[in-house]
């Protein structure tokens, strides 16, 4: 199904920022139509050059087995939707060796990205509202529960707690030995020690998706509807407030070669790319 709305006017520039020395703005590239259902996060996969959608379809917290993903293409033409279901509040994503990890609210469903069929789900004990995910280049994969303020780690299926006492921790990006927290307002670093530092802070409390940029700076998504751009040195720059017109922008995907970013705007039911020029 063809759910590209090209633009017929000029693009609105929504926001700049000073990127590698140079002048970068943010415009709007395409937009779906409103047929996703509560998309909570994009991922994008240069290896199968495609685009993942988490659909809660529901309540964020009730397990009851109609969430599902959605496949899309970069350009937005093409849709397949239900391309794997039985999730029930799936949110964050992560790829690894073929497999697509889904953060589903009390456990991490594996599944095969050829067939789109759950190949395995992972209980984290004790978790209650598993949010995002992250997988580093070993494989290790990192999930958050904003609930209890814990981030767990999953080798070979086996589960233990990395981090705790962060509440409300949200987005995960892993970096080599680095692994980044988003935390209401504050987005901060754990080194390989697990000794935390502040990259920047005072940022929209509701801080949910964090992507890097090829020179490693950071593109942070709040669902309330706010992107920021945060230099290395905690600098940042306001891209885009969707706050008024009440769209918001929950987990974010980021085609870091193309510099395309991805937003899902959860009750808008919509996913909407821009450039970063």
């Amino acid at each position: 199904m063809n759910i590209l709305k090209q633009l017929l006017l000029p693009v609105i520039l929504l926001g700049s920022l000073n990127l590698a020395g140079q002048n970068v703005s943010l415009e709007k590239i395409w937009e779906s139509d409103s047929t996703f259902k509560v998309p909570e996060s994009v991922l994008y996969s240069p290896t199968e050059n495609m685009l993942y959608v988490s659909n809660i379809d529901g309540k964020s917290s009730e397990k009851d087995l109609n969430g599902s993903i959605s496949k899309v293409s970069p350009d937005g033409k093409t849709v397949t939707h239900n391309w794997a279901i039985n999730l029930s509040a799936p949110k964050g994503m992560g790829i690894y060796e073929k497999k697509l990890f889904v953060a589903d609210l009390q456990e991490i469903v594996v599944i095969d990205l050829n067939s789109g069929d759950v190949l395995e789900r992972i209980v984290v004990p004790g978790s209650v509202f598993l949010n995002d995910v992250t997988i580093a280049a070993n494989g290790t994969v990192y999930v958050s529960d904003s609930r209890t303020g814990k981030v767990h780690q999953v080798n070979k299926s086996v589960v233990s707690t990395y981090l705790e006492n962060k509440v409300s921790v949200n987005g995960l990006y892993a970096d080599g030995n680095d692994l980044y927290l988003a935390v209401k307002d504050t987005l901060y670093k754990a080194d390989k020690n697990k000794k935390l530092s502040v990259i920047t802070t005072g940022m929209d409390e509701s801080s949910d998706g964090i992507e890097m940029t090829s020179n490693k700076d950071f593109i942070v998504s709040s669902w309330n509807g706010i992107v920021y751009h945060v230099k290395k040195d905690g600098s940042k720059t306001v891209l885009l407030d969707t706050r008024e017109q009440k769209i918001n922008a929950a987990d974010i995907g980021f085609d870091s070669a193309k510099n395309i970013l991805y937003i899902p705007t959860f009750f808008n039911n919509k996913v909407v790319a821009y450039q970063l020029k």
